[in-house]
């Protein structure tokens, strides 16, 4: 168990059946009333963004997460398959689960699987990932007075925008937070 006070960013906790994980605290204390803890969490089994108002002093469940590097090696029709590249150990975690991340595996990714009691809650993806430019329209040049973006398709099927010197088959660096573009790949 763990103190509703010493519950910081990062830390991961059980509550009403759910797993999350603290993205932000806020402290509220009035002269008048009891300390309150009001918790920004995302729980790890759905995704949702959610706020946990606590009393100050109450207990929640401190839970063990694991954490581990796996590469992505393919798609198999249902599901996403990563392999430890240590012990060869290999997963597959259904599609349903992994809408957003999928914009983003390129084979042999390296990600961070996120599981607890064998149960995979969550893949952190790295900051960039390199993709590969499948098809958008060549450069137009011309009144460039300010950042001129188009349209552009990634072997994943990501559509982005980038700038218009950047060509069909050239890999960029995308922001796997936001899927923006971030610079040319060498």
């Amino acid at each position: 168990m763990v103190i509703s006070n010493e519950l910081k960013p990062g830390n991961f906790f059980a509550y009403d059946g759910n797993i999350y994980v603290v993205l932000e605290t806020l402290h509220n204390k009035t002269a008048m009333a009891k300390m309150v803890i009001k918790l920004k969490t995302r729980n790890l089994r759905t995704g949702a963004i959610t706020n946990i108002s606590l009393s100050g002093g109450e207990k929640v469940e401190d839970v063990r997460i694991d954490k581990e590097q796996m590469s992505f090696l393919y798609d198999d029709g249902d599901g996403i398959v990563f392999m430890n590249q240590e012990t060869y150990e290999q997963i597959s975690i259904s599609k349903e689960k992994l809408t957003r991340e999928l914009k983003f595996l390129v084979p042999d990714l390296q990600v961070e699987i996120i599981s607890y009691e064998g149960e995979v809650l969550d893949i952190n993806l790295p900051a960039k990932v390199a993709l590969e430019i499948t098809h958008t329209e060549p450069g137009v040049s011309g009144d460039t007075q300010t950042r001129a973006l188009k349209d552009a398709v990634c072997e994943t099927g990501l559509l982005i925008k980038v700038p218009l010197f950047i060509e069909q088959n050239e890999k960029v660096w995308v922001k796997t937070e936001d899927g923006s573009y971030d610079s040319r790949a060498n």
